[in-house]
């Protein structure tokens, strides 16, 4: 068991080159599942339950490990990316409970944008995410609204809506809905339909606006001052705007 949590240790833990392929291999495989998710509900698959079960093995492999290493089991479980993870293993592992909320497994996405080790290494070998950081995670907020909200609009409206009769229509209303285009031709029936389309609307212009500002923000830095505690600068700044304190700043050199 010792020569298990070191192995584990270096992966999720260690810069080595190692880790960050068995890290890399995880984002794959993330996405993977969620274009598997998108693929099952917008192609009306009948058997998926085996394709399920086996991408539920695998997630509840790697939430476990993250279990076993963290120091405080208490305060991990409690995170918000942990409590993403158990919601998504329920609707994998458990059909019966997780069929009709099978949306929330779009939820995974999360964990690709707001995963520190990921990020980190991302803005690495990427230095074009390095540079519009907020912009990538801003789009990941964005396509999360999106996804969640097509699932959730075609888990409700299937079989009472003879608009929606597959994920594409519901992606269709959802895209129309957030960038309030609203062309009328697919509607949602109901009173929780027309709520559902309002609260669409608020959260998906929101994070729309959002990723606009941050796209048209300049390009800023993530750096916190040990003396004022300001954390965006300038990528080639070299004291801290706020309080003049040198920064040291992490740079490759590259132009």
């Amino acid at each position: 068991m010792a020569g298990l949590f070191k192995l584990l240790t270096e992966l999720y833990d260690k810069d080595t080159t190692r880790a960050h392929a068995f890290r890399y291999g995880l984002l794959i495989f993330d996405v993977l599942t969620i274009i598997f998710i998108i693929l099952s509900s917008f192609l009306q698959w009948q058997h998926t339950e085996t394709i399920d079960l086996a991408i539920g093995v695998v997630l509840a492999a790697d939430f476990l490990a993250r279990l076993w290493l963290a120091r405080d089991k208490r305060k991990h479980l409690l995170t918000p990316l942990s409590i993403v993870d158990i919601v998504v293993l329920v609707s994998f592992l458990a059909p019966v409970a997780g069929e009709g909320f099978a949306f929330l497994r779009i939820l995974r996405l999360l964990r690709i944008g707001h995963s520190y080790q990921i990020m980190r290494r991302l803005k690495k070998d990427f230095p074009l995410i390095q540079k519009n950081e907020q912009t990538f995670v801003a789009g990941i907020n964005l396509l999360v609204c999106i996804f969640i909200a097509t699932a959730f609009v075609y888990e409700t409206q299937r079989g009472i809506n003879e608009k929606i009769l597959h994920y594409g229509d519901a992606f269709y209303f959802t895209v129309t809905t957030i960038t309030t285009t609203g062309f009328g031709d697919i509607t949602l029936v109901g009173p929780w339909g027309r709520t559902i389309s309002i609260i669409i609307m608020l959260c998906g212009v929101t994070l729309f606006l959002r990723l606009v500002q941050a796209m048209l923000r300049p390009a800023k830095v993530e750096h916190k001052c040990i003396a004022c505690g300001l954390k965006r600068h300038d990528f080639d700044a070299v004291c801290c705007k706020a309080c003049g304190e040198v920064l040291n700043i992490e740079d490759e050199g590259a132009v």
